[in-house]
């Protein structure tokens, strides 16, 4: 009797096992379910993204400055102006994801901007490189590009995440070539969302990036960032590290931007963005009580741009902006993607608080400047910009991080320019140039205005990751 006891609730205790195991394991729709308890679900995915993911290299050829103790001053250098100035290569190494079967991948735009030789090599181990590999376009605000190859054959595609649907502790799985090491594969979730703020050497101003604790290393760049159904939630761009390789904090682009800019990208060769005028600056507890405010959303309005929507539609400083079209704002970061996410001409519609009233302003909104591409009659090229560097203001959030109330920061530079022989990054925020303060892209302009036909070697002084630093930069003869 104890015997078929016992049977029996063996027998009971292995189908309950079994129909908890069969509870408990829910696969991801779409991905094969394999009957060996031994094999992962990441095995699916890595299987379904790895064809989908490139390997980026590239490199340029950059002038050194001249030795320093050929430095003897007039008139013994002119005995070594003819001497040849050394130059040096350097290397881009990164990652990339096919986002269509006719050849068009998205990247980092660190990866591939201001270099040339790019060599595009698939999963397979096909190689494109020369005339086959053109940069379609690149975006310095959000750090992405698209480039795209001539193939003759259809590719694998990756698919799009629905942003929605991305969740704080929902696996992450990054794939890529860290230190060139092609398709390597490794797991983690999503830690968090919405970071923004984060100082980094590639200098993307609009960040609202997924955090990870995904490996992220040198080479994950420009790859994809999937969630467990192999779906595109974001490229990965950067990683937070004291020694410079993965300790668990990786951010990726979300799909968001990255469905936005791609597309504006292949369409136009540029991402034309929403632009208000104002410089917005986070609303404090000590700001919100100074001004008697009651409601916890908003951002204050430090400064009202000159000829801009804003100015138009009657904003003034002191004001605070607590609504968008009927949607609360909650900080500088959001308002300023908000704004950007809406195209030149549109309405919107601003609530704003004034000495304890609330009001509400109407604006149309203008192409952001940094977009707008200058032509002379007929020419239908893009102006070129001073030395090869293009610069914007500072915003609230950046002169925070930054450490710096006055400068300019460099949001792009043109391969083979002065700027970049001279090492100027994207990312720099240029203090001085000679013996003249750069407060803002006024005063930046105006210098470039007057010493535009300068032969002589500029001294720079700028910051790079808040660390001060003088570059001097040699005119184009």
């Amino acid at each position: 009797m104890k015997q078929r006891q016992t049977i029996r609730l063996t027998i009971q205790s292995w189908i309950f096992a079994i129909i908890f195991a069969g509870v408990c394991y829910n696969p991801a729709p779409g991905l094969p379910v394999t009957s060996g308890q031994e094999t992962s679900p990441f095995v699916a995915v890595a299987e379904q993204v790895l064809p989908c993911v490139v390997n980026i290299s590239a490199e340029r050829r950059v002038r050194l400055k001249e030795p320093s103790f050929f430095d003897f001053g007039w008139p013994f250098n002119e005995f070594f102006r003819e001497l040849p100035v050394p130059e040096q290569n350097l290397h881009s190494l990164g990652s990339g994801v096919i986002i269509s079967a006719d050849g068009y991948i998205v990247t980092n735009n660190h990866v591939v901007s201001g270099y040339d030789n790019i060599i595009v090599k698939l999963s397979d181990g096909t190689e494109f490189k020369g005339n086959d590999v053109k940069i379609v376009g690149t975006d310095p605000q959000t750090d992405l590009a698209v480039i795209k190859i001539n193939t003759s054959k259809p590719l694998p595609a990756i698919k799009y995440a629905d942003p929605n649907s991305i969740r704080v502790g929902d696996w992450a799985i990054a794939i890529g070539n860290p230190y060139g090491l092609q398709g390597t594969v490794t797991v983690g979730v999503i830690s968090a969302k919405g970071r923004s703020g984060i100082p980094l050497p590639e200098g993307p101003s609009r960040q609202d990036f997924i955090q990870t604790d995904a490996a992220i290393n040198p080479g994950n760049s420009g790859g994809p960032l999937v969630n467990i159904r192999g779906e595109l939630i974001g490229i990965n761009t950067a990683l937070s590290s004291p020694v410079g390789a993965n300790v668990g904090i990786g951010f990726a682009v979300p799909v968001s931007f990255v469905k936005s800019v791609t597309e504006q990208l292949i369409a136009q060769g540029r991402v034309i963005r929403g632009y208000l005028g104002i410089r917005p600056q986070e609303v404090t507890d000590k700001i919100r009580q100074a001004l008697k405010l009651s409601e916890g959303n908003g951002v204050l309005i430090s400064e009202v741009l000159a000829n801009t929507p804003a100015e138009k539609a009657g904003l003034e400083v002191g004001d605070v902006i607590v609504e968008v079209n009927g949607k609360p704002v909650k900080g500088v970061d959001e308002f300023r993607n908000l704004i950007a996410s809406l195209k030149p001409g549109t309405e919107v519609v601003l609530s704003v608080y004034r000495n304890g009233r609330r009001l509400t302003k109407r604006a149309v909104l203008a192409e952001f400047p940094e977009e707008s591409r200058a032509q002379a009659p007929g020419a239908g090229e893009r102006k070129k910009n001073w030395l090869g560097m293009e610069v914007s203001d500072l915003f609230a959030d950046e002169q925070k991080t930054g450490g710096s109330q006055a400068g300019v920061k460099v949001i792009a530079v043109e391969k083979d320019s002065p700027a970049a022989d001279a090492g100027i990054q994207a990312g720099d925020v240029i203090l001085k140039i000679g013996d003249n303060q750069i407060e803002n892209k006024s005063d930046f302009d105006r210098i470039a205005s007057k010493l535009a036909g300068s032969k002589e070697p500029l001294l720079f002084y700028i910051k790079r990751n808040g660390q001060p630093m003088f570059v001097a930069i040699q005119p184009d003869e």
